[in-house]
């Protein structure tokens, strides 16, 4: 993780997440072959540093991925609905014979790493094998939602890459589809009220306006379409 200890994102209500603490913001592009599951991201922009800045939440800006005030000309609504969790101490852990995998943590943001080599699930079941395994942990790393955590059979702790605090603005070009925003590093995401969600490697914010789970993403961007891919360098 990088030293910008205080970084978090605000969220503001029925408005943009406000940035703080010089996060690194960059735009990143799954990578597929035909039609296959993507099997990496790929760096396509860079950003300008700022200390604070806001990104938009309602899905309708012209200045992509800054807010440009486009919310409040179309009224948008951005009430919070995902539920405040708290981190399991009993997980519903699928079992394998290297690692254990919990497929639920946070909702899913449908970019479909999860379904390559027949699927993680089968690579759980198959994780005697250590490149079975190693290769689930990578998967469930690029997870942007962080909806995979993978466990330590002896230990019983979460296998997590340690990962710099950062931003990606994530991309499907292949289906002509924009992903949501992908928060790592453990960044404290707070609601409109002040009060902090669960802080977790990999969290995924809406950033097409249409979740049913605001602020976070819920896979809702590929039902209806969302597309900022034009805006790919």
């Amino acid at each position: 993780m990088s030293s910008n200890k205080d970084a978090r994102i605000r969220v503001v209500k029925d408005g943009p997440y406000m940035v703080i603490g010089n996060v690194p913001l960059i735009r990143e592009a799954a990578v597929r072959e035909g039609d296959r599951p993507p099997t990496k991201w790929r760096k396509v922009a860079e950003y300008p540093l700022k200390e604070r800045y806001a990104l938009c939440r309602c899905g309708q800006t012209k200045s992509s991925p800054y807010c440009d005030g486009s919310h409040a000309a179309t009224k948008f609504d951005g009430t919070e609905t995902a539920v405040r969790r708290t981190r399991r101490e009993k997980p519903r852990l699928i079992k394998g014979p290297g690692v254990d995998m919990d497929p639920n943590a946070a909702p899913c943001a449908r970019a479909q790493f999860c379904q390559r080599e027949g699927g993680i699930g089968r690579l759980i079941a198959d994780s005697g094998n250590k490149e079975k395994r190693d290769l689930a942990i990578e998967i469930a790393g690029q997870c942007p939602a962080g909806r995979l955590v993978i466990y330590d059979k002896i230990e019983g702790a979460p296998i997590e890459r340690e990962i710099e605090r950062s931003i990606s603005v994530t991309e499907d070009p292949s289906r002509k589809i924009s992903g949501p925003l992908w928060v790592k590093g453990g960044i404290v995401i707070e609601g409109a009220d002040g009060e902090p969600y669960l802080t977790a490697n990999s969290a995924a914010l809406c950033r097409c306006g249409r979740s049913k789970r605001m602020p976070f993403c819920d896979g809702t961007h590929v039902e209806v379409g969302f597309n900022r891919t034009d805006d790919l360098k």
